[in-house]
């Protein structure tokens, strides 16, 4: 019965994604994937006062044009203060933004100053690991050279050890 319930739960997810996403490109021209990967995307120096809020893509004035793309601007929500640091970072943010889409979706990046929604309040609480659970797992990562790939990896790894270890206590 358990599986049935999370099998739901996913599929839930996923037509909530699918009723979502349509309007969200309508009215912003994004996604809920982009949403959701940019704390990935922006990184941890940026993802912390950082959202994104839309795409604008550019208008064509009519048929005539010779149908090619032209890539958008990405508008940013940025805290105070920190506008300056996200500007300085423009040409990387545009850079990992086109590497998550696999094109050159976006060329410019306008950045508003606006509260944004700290953090702590979007992520979810980490899995807590046993000392040893840990150190098993950085000792299976130790030949990782990327500091953000072995981070990313343990984040996941923490995240299955501990659903396993809920699962076999009975625990949900």
């Amino acid at each position: 019965m358990r599986a049935s319930r999370e099998k739901t739960a996913s599929q839930i997810a996923d037509v909530a994604n699918g009723l979502v996403d349509p309007i969200l490109a309508r009215r912003a021209g994004i996604t809920t994937s982009l949403l959701s990967a940019w704390e990935e995307i922006a990184g941890d120096a940026y993802a912390d006062f950082s959202r994104p809020e839309k795409i604008t893509w550019p208008k064509r004035p009519g048929d005539n044009e010779d149908g090619t793309f032209r890539p958008g601007t990405l508008t940013v929500a940025c805290e105070g203060a920190r506008v300056l640091f996200l500007t300085h970072a423009e040409g990387e943010l545009i850079h990992r933004v086109n590497g998550f889409f696999g094109f050159s979706a976006i060329d410019r990046i306008r950045v508003v100053q606006k509260p944004v929604q700290p953090l702590s309040a979007r992520r979810r609480a980490q899995p807590v690991l046993s000392p040893a659970e840990k150190r098993a797992l950085e000792l299976r990562l130790e030949g990782i050279e990327s500091e953000a790939l072995r981070n990313a990896i343990l984040r996941l790894g923490a995240g299955v050890m501990s659903e396993k270890r809920k699962k076999a206590s009975g625990r949900r």
